[in-house]
């Protein structure tokens, strides 16, 4: 047996590691490892709850908006206070503008170069500048020696590499059509920034996102302006994006059954009404049949992650302190249980639950792929299944926005006002891109006396939990192929496929490290 590590698993946010033993060429156990610390909740206490919105959104430069989202209905809960229509509608465009822009930015930047061959540029016979239309940055990023045209030393944020005889696709014109996409992707998601930024005020921290709704009030030129915007992205979702994913999937069908996971949860998102009952995706729990979800039975343990706090606490009564030294434990990332079980969330989480929910549209969309593939369900709940899912969700919320705009109301309240409350508890539920996203406030003297945030991948790449149940990602690897311990790039394919953000899990460096040293003048 051998023990394999990937430290830092590059390509994600945060720093993650990943602890495999691998046995006969499989691996047969893992430990996720989150390696920094946790402490936005410390930072929180004592300070006014209308703070919490903006500080909040500084947990991460990723997901700023799904945070502010989740502190919005937070505090929206704790004061009594519902957004107005407009405020709703609002909401969900500039979620769903920023959902869009992050799957985008997962598949093409951070995901597909796991397939994706850039030494293809070198095979190919024409002109790569202009006829696949790649930015100079490109082409001048790539260096080859003098005198082997055949051998290329830098190339950019492409290499280094895993190297091995079977790791990427063979087709020189598809590879060459996915580089033309990573940078045509670039320009999309700058335009999806701008759709965040027309309604929230800015991109990536929205400053419009408040108790109550949006301070935005819709313009018939700001909606005009979105509308212009939605055009080009959504073009890109449908004829760039979702075909490369389809095509990824044609060369390795084989994770269509690598990184399999059965126990799903959502939130619901996208609401259809203020008072958050119907949503486009539904809320709900998959543990082979579907459950009713209830929030009172989210739990936080830590036998194996680094912190001293009580376990098996809900959020509005967690505990955020530090042990860098805790026997046996192994990451900074909680292990967050929903009645006791592990749940995957995210895109592939919220079309298996809207599927099973009878959501129309999704068993159209997911239909249709497996139809493709000439498969059935289960293979869905993979490494692929999770890149189909974003695809499919990117198309379908690029559709619905184009909806959500002819129903603004020009001119008219986005946001209801509100009152601090001398005490009160609040909770706000979200579904970042990344996945079920919780906000817990506990308000004592008009003060935060606690605040707790429960993100997609505290969920997970979670540690073993009180009952040493492993979390998602440590279990969606056990089975994995690994043909080379040195270049183990089937076991990265499998964890980024859940698209990690430890940024949002953990925050501050341990102190037993030394980053940097840094001169300041």
């Amino acid at each position: 047996m051998a023990k394999v590590y990937i430290d830092p698993l590059t390509r994600i946010e945060g720093h993650l590691s990943i602890e495999m033993d691998v046995q006969n060429g499989k691996v047969v156990d893992a430990k996720c490892r989150g390696d920094m610390f946790r402490g936005y909740e410390t930072i929180l206490q004592g300070r006014n709850p209308v703070d919490a919105n903006q500080i909040v959104m500084r947990i991460c430069g990723v997901c700023p908006v799904s945070h502010g989202e989740a502190s919005s209905r937070c505090l929206d809960d704790a004061f009594k206070i519902k957004p107005t229509k407009n405020g709703r509608i609002l909401r969900n465009l500039i979620l769903g503008a920023n959902t869009v822009q992050s799957h985008i930015l997962h598949f093409y930047h951070l995901a597909a170069l796991d397939f994706v061959d850039i030494t293809a540029i070198l095979q190919y016979k024409g002109s790569v500048s202009s006829l696949l239309k790649l930015k100079d940055w490109v082409k001048n990023d790539i260096e080859v020696k003098k005198g082997r045209p055949d051998e290329i030393t830098s190339a950019g944020p492409f290499l280094p590499r895993y190297e091995g005889n079977d790791f990427y696709i063979k087709d020189v014109d598809t590879n060459i059509s996915a580089i033309a996409g990573y940078v045509q992707a670039l320009d999309i998601r700058q335009k999806a920034h701008q759709m965040v930024a027309l309604f929230g005020g800015r991109a990536p921290h929205p400053i419009a996102l408040v108790p109550g709704g949006v301070t935005t009030v819709p313009t018939s030129g700001k909606i005009k302006e979105f509308k212009k915007l939605l055009k080009e992205v959504d073009k890109f979702v449908n004829e760039t994006y979702v075909p490369h994913v389809i095509a990824v999937a044609k060369a390795y069908p084989d994770y269509f059954k690598l990184g399999q996971y059965t126990k799903f949860m959502s939130y619901g998102v996208y609401d259809k009404d203020e008072d958050r009952k119907t949503f486009m995706f539904e809320q709900g729990i998959f543990d082979g049949k579907l459950e009713k979800f209830d929030s009172k039975k989210i739990r936080e343990q830590v036998k194996y992650a680094r912190y001293r706090s009580g376990s098996n606490l809900h959020p509005l009564k967690g505990e955020t302190i530090a042990d860098p030294n805790k026997g046996g434990a192994y990451t900074w990332v909680k292990a967050p249980r929903y009645d006791d079980r592990p749940m995957e969330v995210g895109a592939l989480a919220r079309m298996v639950i809207a599927y099973n929910s009878g959501n129309e549209l999704v068993k159209k969309e997911l239909d249709g792929v497996l139809k493709i593939f000439n498969s059935e369900l289960p293979v869905v709940l993979s490494a692929l299944g999770r890149h189909a899912s974003r695809a499919i969700e990117a198309k379908m919320i690029s559709a619905e926005m184009k909806k959500w705009l002819d129903e603004l109301e020009v001119g008219k309240n986005p946001r209801n006002p509100y009152s601090i409350p001398d005490s009160s508890e609040g909770e706000g539920l979200v579904e970042a891109a990344r996945g079920g996203l919780g906000h817990w406030i506990d308000i004592k003297k008009g003060k935060i006396a606690n605040y707790q945030a429960v993100v997609p991948t505290t969920w997970f790449c979670s540690p073993k939990d009180d009952r040493d149940v492993k979390g998602p990602v440590e279990q969606a690897l056990i089975g994995t192929p690994i043909s080379d311990n040195l270049n183990p790039i089937e076991a990265a394919r499998i964890v980024r496929s859940f698209d990690p953000c430890l940024a949002c899990a953990i925050h501050v460096v341990e102190g037993d490290r030394e980053i940097g040293k840094f001169r300041v003048c």
